[in-house]
């Protein structure tokens, strides 16, 4: 643990990691808030709760590559907190102005113009890393940033259900934003690593040379530079795939969940949370072990045995329908999941030139969430005429088979060690 200390020590990092521990727990409220919203307005309508995931979807196809251009171009410090402090602005709009309003239009433009600044802080967030870190503690940072989405996946839903329960919609709006302006406070508090001074000069220079070279232009290079390096091309390859069984097995396993247990919420959310535990523990041991180890051995490996737990998890829960079992086999499913994203990001930071990265990384968003989406309408569609239990076994073995012959045929290739 002394290797975690030290990297806490360092005072920019700790900004960053304690700062989006709060964010990302206020975007939970923000999404319960939400859900609460549409509820009161449109009870049980599933077409609603569509649109406002739409919203916050969209934007990573539209302004994603986009975002990655002039991440590279700006100061990624200055980037994170000017989205923070925008995004707070925004969503106190709605508890202030717009919760009465009989449209919900107006909350749906705050709601995608939120995450369309979202995807300028997200590979910002990422990118920044490099630059906070010495070079020996970066597989560390990383797992610990990781770790920030776990802990809000664990605790966040939960907490955020019960609060807007208790104190209604209204509230979780002003929380989610007072997270968004706690987070930007500790981002504006990172010290930078040389002094720049902004001024109009400066503006007006970058304005021109944003003119000059063409936003098309440098996507385009973001895109060859992503497809020609083979690294990369694996590294979102795998992290393709996890999303897209996660977007197969979203629907039909909360279904499933439901069914096996004869709950609706209950079981599930917990479920969730030991889901989140095993993540959280996974990312914990592969980031004090993981040097040791290949990436890509890992990566296969943990797809092998991830695919096998799906399947027994599956099996155990329609043999034995007890919510123990369940909750022991979700802890160590997720132990064995979470290897993979880290290794993965930890490739692209291996191999990626820094000047690239929000480039890279608004690249991935897209890869996650295209695959993500087809996969779950596509399992959706399937639903309705196979059973959840064979859809989450076909999901298992597939990935099984995937990291299996993978790690056999990929032995015989220098690159990949």
């Amino acid at each position: 643990m002394s290797r975690f200390r030290e990297v806490f020590k360092n005072r920019n990092f700790f900004f960053l990691w304690i700062g989006q521990i709060i964010s990302q727990l206020g975007d939970r409220l923000g999404q319960m808030a939400l859900i609460a919203l549409v509820y009161l307005r449109s009870p049980g309508s599933s077409i609603e709760i569509a649109k406002i995931l739409s919203f916050t979807i969209m934007p990573v196809f539209l302004i994603g590559p986009l975002a990655g251009v002039y991440v590279d171009r700006w100061d990624r410090r200055k980037t994170m907190y000017a989205c923070d402090f925008l995004r707070a602005s925004l969503v106190l709009l709605i508890p202030s102005f717009l919760f009465y309003s009989k449209s919900l239009a107006p909350i749906y433009i705050i709601v995608f113009v939120v995450f369309c600044i979202s995807r300028f802080f997200v590979p910002a967030k990422l990118s920044i890393l490099p630059e906070l870190v010495d070079k020996k503690d970066l597989l560390i940072a990383n797992s610990l940033v990781n770790t920030t989405g776990m802990i809000a996946a664990v605790l966040g839903f939960g907490i955020s259900g019960v609060m807007v329960e208790w104190l209604g919609a209204k509230s979780g709006f002003y929380l989610d934003s007072l997270s968004f302006l706690i987070s930007g406070a500790f981002i504006f508090l990172i010290a930078e690593r040389h002094v720049t001074q902004m001024n109009l000069r400066k503006v007006s220079k970058e304005i021109v040379e944003v003119i000059r070279k063409s936003v098309a232009q440098e996507i385009r290079e973001g895109a060859l530079y992503f497809i020609q390096n083979k690294n990369i091309r694996f590294a979102a390859g795998i992290i393709f795939i996890l999303w897209s069984a996660l977007g197969a097995v979203y629907v039909v396993l909360i279904v499933f969940v439901q069914k096996a247990l004869h709950s609706a919420t209950k079981d599930l959310g917990l479920l969730v949370m030991f889901l989140g535990i095993g993540l959280f523990l996974g990312s914990l041991i592969y980031g004090r072990f993981g040097q040791r180890l290949s990436h890509y051995k890992t990566i296969f490996s943990s797809l092998i045995f991830s695919g096998i737990m799906l399947v027994i998890f599956t099996l155990a829960l329609e043999r034995y329908p007890q919510f123990w079992v369940a909750a022991e086999l979700s802890l160590l499913l997720g132990l064995l999941i979470a290897p993979i994203m880290i290794a993965s990001n930890n490739i692209i930071y291996k191999v990626s030139d820094n000047q690239m990265m929000g480039k890279i990384f608004s690249s991935l968003e897209i890869v996650m969430h295209l695959g993500f989406l087809l996969f779950m309408f596509i399992s959706s569609f399937l639903a309705d005429r196979v059973s959840p239990a064979h859809i989450l076994i076909t999901v298992g073995c597939s990935l099984s088979i995937l990291g299996l012959s993978n790690l056999i045929y990929n032995r015989k290739i220098p690159w990949l060690e």
